[in-house]
């Protein structure tokens, strides 16, 4: 397999991602996939769904976990909403992520991933959110599969410190730089090379931060125009070993045309920036 092929962030009938046939049309390689509702995670449709992906040339490279109730309107929110961290939903949501797992199994996929939520060190719930982790990354081993919790929503070394609380040895991270700036948790690059030694997967997205970082959102923009630092952000990739897919994410899907129009042009801008750093 080459180093950094392409990647999209999709979905089947719900999500943030682009749809298969777009995947297509763009001639990525790769995806990632949000994974689809209950009615759809069945042996029959996880079949379709590979035969459809075989005629097309792609590779599903993870399956992502997300659950109803979740709401990004605002930082606020997001902690009371995302993930597993949230206790009253937390038994139920766990439940499906074992269940996303198998149904990743069923696709032949290695890779489960989910934004966990808000974790603060300091909450009386931390040692349950450690053990439901705990559960997930088990059943996954039990799977053969990997789990990736997604950066963003702290700061790297609060990410480190929860893997090395959580003590699973398939327990990885997939780094996105944009998620970073945008929630204020701390410059991307040096995050990266803080968390480097466990990035299994990335996001090529880019963002603008915000005047109140941490308290209010920053501004998804398009790859390469915010301030992420597109080319420092492979080069340092690249120094750290990482060979696998570049996903790009552009989270605008109540504009699907534009949508579409940006990920190509995120497409550009990595091909260029692949062909100077690994000439």
């Amino acid at each position: 397999m080459e180093k950094w092929p392409i990647g999209v962030f999709a979905s089947i009938d719900a999500g943030l991602g682009v749809q298969l046939d777009v995947a297509h049309e763009l001639q990525v390689p790769t995806i990632q996939l949000h994974a689809p509702s209950r009615a759809q995670r069945t042996e029959e449709a996880a079949r379709a769904f590979l035969d459809r992906v075989g005629q097309l040339g792609i590779r599903i490279t993870a399956v992502f976990g997300g659950f109803e109730g979740e709401s990004y309107a605002d930082i606020p929110t997001v902690a009371r909403t995302v993930g597993l961290v949230p206790p009253e939903t937390r038994a139920a949501r766990t439940q499906e992520m074992l269940e996303i797992a198998d149904f990743a199994r069923l696709l032949g996929v290695d890779v489960v991933a989910l934004h966990l939520g808000f974790i603060a060190h300091d909450d009386p719930e931390y040692a349950n959110v450690v053990e439901v982790t705990r559960r997930v990354c088990d059943h996954c081993g039990q799977n053969d599969q990997a789990l990736h919790l997604e950066t963003g929503q702290e700061t790297a070394d609060a990410l480190l410190q929860f893997i090395a609380d959580v003590q699973r040895d398939n327990l990885f991270v997939n780094f996105d730089p944009a998620n970073m700036i945008l929630y204020g948790s701390g410059e991307p690059i040096p995050a990266l090379k803080k968390v480097g030694r466990y990035v299994r997967s990335v996001h090529c997205k880019d963002a603008k931060w915000a005047d109140r970082p941490g308290q209010e959102w920053g501004t998804e923009v398009p790859l390469g125009q915010g301030d992420v630092d597109i080319g420092q952000y492979l080069k340092t990739l690249h120094e750290l070993g990482y060979e696998g897919p570049l996903t790009i994410e552009r989270e605008i899907p109540q504009e699907p045309e534009r949508q579409k129009a940006e990920i190509a042009q995120a497409i550009g801008v990595l091909n260029e920036w692949k062909a100077k750093i690994l000439a």
